[in-house]
């Protein structure tokens, strides 16, 4: 089975939550190539918490940026250009959730998108998508990019209150499962995250 390449409608909308809920509940390892923001912390310190993992199981990043801005900038402001063949898959023994920055259009460099990260790394695709109002816009048009790259989609999670018709709208409209819902969660760890997959989610679709 391919690697899980986890992507978002958007930035800040859940991807790091996913990717922790799905190191712990398949066993996986965790690695995000391209990191910014990284003075205010990283997404694999969160994941470490979360998922309470070993540290040599949440991979190092290929690229740590300070600043919290879009990579192609955040590079550019330390003088260097994001380079897809410095992007190598670590060496692990387990599949890896691989998080992506923002979404599959956040460029990387003057002429590359995160997009063509997960293309590089011949991943499979999960989309992190809100359940509120807009979701449907976003949601679709980011299944879209990832068809014109001719990437698997393995499906959508929904993160936030439970909206049935939002959910069975992007399952519709953009021909594509969604395999999984995180409602708002009064705490964040292991334990939880395990119980949220084996209620909310199509344990199939990652087998």
């Amino acid at each position: 089975m391919p690697d899980l390449f986890v992507t978002g409608t958007d930035t800040g909308v859940g991807k790091t939550l996913l990717s922790a809920l799905l190191v712990a509940a398949l066993d996986l390892d965790y690695w995000k190539p391209i990191q910014t923001g990284a003075a205010e912390g990283t997404d694999r310190q969160t994941v470490l918490m979360w998922a309470d993992i070993a540290a040599e199981r949440a991979h190092p990043e290929a690229y740590i940026f300070d600043p919290p801005v879009s990579p192609h900038l955040a590079a550019e402001l330390n003088g260097v250009e994001i380079e897809l063949e410095k992007i190598r898959r670590p060496p692990a023994s387990k599949r890896l959730v691989i998080e992506g920055a923002g979404g599959v259009l956040v460029p990387i460099n003057s002429k590359l998108f995160m997009l063509d990260v997960a293309r590089h790394l011949q991943t499979s695709v999960v989309v992190v998508s809100r359940t509120a109002l807009g979701t449907i816009n976003h949601t679709l048009l980011t299944i879209a990019a990832v068809r014109r790259a001719e990437l698997e989609i393995t499906g959508v999670v929904m993160i936030g209150k439970e909206n049935r018709e939002n959910h069975q709208a992007v399952e519709r409209y953009g021909r594509v499962p969604v395999v999984g819902w995180i409602p708002w969660l009064d705490r964040i760890d292991r334990e939880m995250l395990r119980t949220v997959f084996n209620r909310h989610f199509d344990a199939g679709a990652f087998a």
